[in-house]
């Protein structure tokens, strides 16, 4: 039971279609430089930084912006072997699948991990010294996991296009 003096919060999450053109330029930016100050933000948009600020605040509160990163070089920190590693489940059932969820989240080797459709469940994203140390991720970690049916590994060659960018419009 709340206590009187919490208030309810009847908002409901922005839409995409919520955000004007300034929350669309606001985020652009962002995307460009995390590190942009709103003083920037305001001159590059045409608007005070104090309505700046309340937009980014209020994206933030709602979710639109998750969070502010430093992508890292994964090559410049001795991480120069990304593989992505296409796995299925022996057992499709609820528990199962959060059993592997939780496991994969642990994992720091694992960079990204997506549910797909197809003949396999899930698709990683792992990032590695070299092979000898995939190798033993690979056969001491994931493979040992209860319920991993079958993995198939695919050896990045080289990077065409990585962005974090989102294209609005």
């Amino acid at each position: 039971m709340k206590k009187p003096s919490e208030k309810a919060n009847f908002t409901t999450p922005l839409q995409a279609s919520e955000l004007d053109e300034k929350d669309l330029a606001i985020l652009r930016l962002l995307q460009e430089d995390a590190k942009i100050t709103v003083r920037e933000i305001s001159a590059k948009i045409h608007l005070s930084p104090t309505p700046v600020h309340e937009r980014i605040k209020r994206m933030e509160e709602e979710g639109v912006i998750t969070k502010y990163v430093a992508l890292v070089d994964h090559s410049k920190i001795g991480k120069g072997l990304m593989v992505i590693c296409y796995v299925s489940l022996k057992e499709h059932n609820k528990k199962a699948g959060i059993n592997f969820i939780k496991a994969i989240r642990a994992m720091k080797e694992v960079t990204e991990c997506y549910s797909i459709s197809g003949e396999f469940d899930f698709m990683l994203k792992v990032v590695e010294s070299d092979m000898d140390a995939y190798y033993d991720f690979h056969v001491n970690k994931l493979s040992q996991m209860e319920n991993v049916g079958h993995v198939q590994s695919i050896f990045i060659m080289g990077i065409i296009k990585q962005t974090h960018q989102l294209i609005f419009g």
